[in-house]
C-alpha cells in the first residue's frame, strides 16, 4: 500500500513526463482518478505553453480548454509505448494555430472604428433627433401655401428637373423657381434657419 502511494505521489509531479505517460495509460484503461490527476497536472503546463503566443493574449483559458477538449476526444489514439509529452504538444500546437487562424479571419472581416466615427449611443440619439426633425419639417411643409409646397415636393424631394416639374404641375418654369425659392426661405424661417 505504501508503494501504491509512492507511485501516485511520483505521478502527481507535473515535471515528470513519464508519470504523464503512465497516467494516460491508466486513463485508457478507464481510471477516472488518473484522468482527473492528468488533467490537473497538464493544465498549468498547457497554460504556460499558450501564454508564450502574444497573439492569444486574453484567450489563454479558452485555448487551454480547447486543448483539453481535444485531448479528451482523441485520448484513445495515444500509444502508451511512445512519449506522452510530444503527443500533447502536437495537440496543443494544432489548437493554438487553429485559434490564431480563427482570430486572423475575424480580424480580416472586422473594421475598427476610427475616432471620427460616432458611437452607437450617439447614433441612436441622432436617429431620435432625426425623427423629431423630420416631423418638424413635415409640419412646416404642410404649412406652406399650395404652390410653394408643390414646387418644393416636385423639385427638391422628388428631384424632378424644372421642365419635368412644369409639365407635371402645369406651372411655368419661372413660377416653379420663384415658388421653390420662397418655399425654402419660408422653411428656414419656420425651422429657425437650421435646414
Amino acid at each position: 500500500m505504501a508503494q501504491g502511494r509512492q507511485t501516485d505521489a511520483a505521478m502527481s509531479r507535473p515535471d515528470d513526463a513519464t508519470a504523464w505517460s503512465t497516467l494516460m495509460a491508466r486513463v485508457q484503461d478507464g481510471d477516472a482518478v488518473a484522468y482527473r490527476r492528468l488533467l490537473e497536472d497538464v493544465t498549468p503546463y498547457l497554460r504556460s505553453l499558450v501564454t508564450r503566443h502574444r497573439g492569444l493574449s486574453g484567450e489563454t483559458e479558452d485555448v487551454v480548454q480547447d486543448i483539453l477538449l481535444t485531448l479528451h476526444a482523441v485520448r484513445h489514439t495515444y500509444d502508451p509505448d511512445r512519449p506522452f509529452g510530444p503527443w500533447l504538444v502536437a495537440i496543443a500546437r494544432r489548437r493554438i494555430v487553429d485559434r490564431l487562424r480563427r482570430r486572423g479571419r475575424i480580424a480580416a472581416a472586422e473594421t475598427s472604428l476610427e475616432p471620427e466615427h460616432e458611437t452607437i449611443a450617439a447614433t441612436a440619439a441622432n436617429i431620435h433627433m432625426t425623427i423629431d426633425r423630420r416631423r418638424e419639417l413635415q409640419e412646416a411643409i404642410r404649412a406652406l401655401p399650395a404652390g410653394q409646397r408643390q414646387a418644393l415636393l416636385l423639385l427638391k424631394l422628388r428631384g424632378l428637373s424644372l421642365k419635368e416639374a412644369a409639365l407635371e404641375s402645369g406651372m411655368s418654369i419661372a413660377a416653379l423657381k420663384v415658388a421653390s425659392h420662397r418655399a425654402l426661405k419660408a422653411l428656414r424661417e419656420m425651422l429657425g434657419k437650421r435646414t
